[in-house]
């Protein structure tokens, strides 16, 4: 009875620790001003495989991102955010998707040398003037 008992907890502990092992918080800076940037940014985040959750606060312009770490990063969900139009930290969307963004969605772009890849190891500077 008592090993029974202990390959339980042990298969039990093994489990859990599967479960875990690869999942990730992040918190990451994206540009918007709605709640249509809202719906748009966690679409986008939510697609990407291995992102479990998305949550987008309009009044810090932050994302808080829980993850798969062995399926996806933190580079490939800002690269799908940045496809939709908004721009990350690390990652800008293209003129062509940010011009596609409703009238009320777009937000003071700062001119900046960011490559649009994201390689470049340099943060943008943006304005944030729009108020809702």
């Amino acid at each position: 009875m008592k090993t029974k008992v202990i390959k339980l907890v042990a298969l039990f502990m093994f489990g859990a620790f599967a479960v875990f092992a690869g999942n990730k918080t992040e918190k990451v800076k994206v540009y918007g001003n709605c709640d249509m940037c809202k719906a748009r940014i966690e679409k986008a985040a939510k697609a990407v495989d291995g992102v479990a959750s998305a949550n987008w606060d309009k009044k810090s312009k932050m994302i808080d991102l829980a993850y798969d770490d062995s399926k996806t990063d933190v580079h490939k969900v800002e690269m799908a955010i940045a496809k939709v139009g908004h721009d990350t930290e690390m990652h800008r969307a293209t003129d062509e998707a940010y011009n596609k963004l409703h009238g009320c969605c777009q937000y003071e772009r700062a001119k900046t040398d960011m490559k649009m890849d994201g390689k470049k190891d340099a943060k943008m500077d943006m304005k944030m003037d729009h108020k809702m």
